[in-house]
């Protein structure tokens, strides 16, 4: 009678080999280099989104500093106003606007102060200018600033609070619309006889280019606002 042999089973050590350091080596690798992979792809993404954020930032800007400029323009105003003894005058209300190394700078009365809190004693009049200074962080940079005096005092072109309203700009240029002649000037000036006196422009045209904005971005805002308080106040004067 035949009886088959069972085969002998292999060795324990024999069934359970163990990974050799080459493979672990390769499999460090690859793992090494789907990290790297993710990690430039998730750094890409956050860069992606920082520029994004930065130019959303400096476009709100610009819009922003066109849209109170538009409502401060149109707030402006000359008042016929004053004592009789000029020794009395306490507050002059001016339209005043230059144009130096081809910035802007103009300066006038306007409906235009924000009170920030309740029952205070504040008109809503103020002193407003803006113009161009060198940034204080970037010396090769210009900002574009906002100045702000309450109550109004003697000088109109001086004094005040000065904030910075834009960062970085390349260009600030505003030009004025005469009633008189029809003609659009870089320069007014409500104090001198001989030219604008006493008067405002019929409208303001405002341009301002923000720098270092990369290409295909929007960098010029412009806009055109009307300044309805063309004479000066003289409530209570027979005209």
């Amino acid at each position: 009678m035949m009886r088959w042999l069972r085969p002998r089973s292999r060795p324990l050590h024999a069934q359970s080999r163990g990974v050799t350091l080459l493979e672990i080596m390769i499999s460090m690798a690859v793992m090494g280099m789907i990290s790297i992979m993710l990690y430039g792809a998730f750094t890409s993404l956050s860069n992606a989104k920082k520029g994004e954020a930065i130019k959303m930032d400096r476009a709100r800007q610009g819009r922003a500093a066109l849209l109170r400029m538009t409502r401060e323009f149109s707030s402006a105003y000359l008042s016929a106003h004053q004592p009789a003894d000029r020794s009395l005058i306490v507050r002059n209300t001016a339209f005043i606007a230059s144009n130096s190394g081809g910035f802007a700078r103009v300066d006038f009365t306007s409906f235009a102060h924000r009170r920030t809190q309740a029952e205070v004693p504040e008109s809503d009049q103020a002193e407003v200018g803006y113009f161009v200074i060198a940034s204080p962080d970037h010396p090769d940079r210009h900002d574009l600033v906002r100045r702000e005096q309450t109550p109004i005092d003697i000088d109109p072109n001086k004094g005040g609070i000065v904030n910075v309203l834009v960062e970085d700009i390349e260009g600030f240029e505003v030009r004025y619309l005469d009633p008189q002649s029809g003609l659009w000037v870089d320069l007014w000036d409500s104090t001198n006889a001989a030219t604008q006196g006493a008067r405002l422009p019929l409208e303001a045209h405002i341009t301002l280019k923000l720098g270092h904005v990369p290409p295909g971005n929007e960098s010029v805002f412009t806009t055109k606002v009307m300044l309805p308080i063309s004479q000066p106040l003289a409530f209570g004067r027979v005209q």
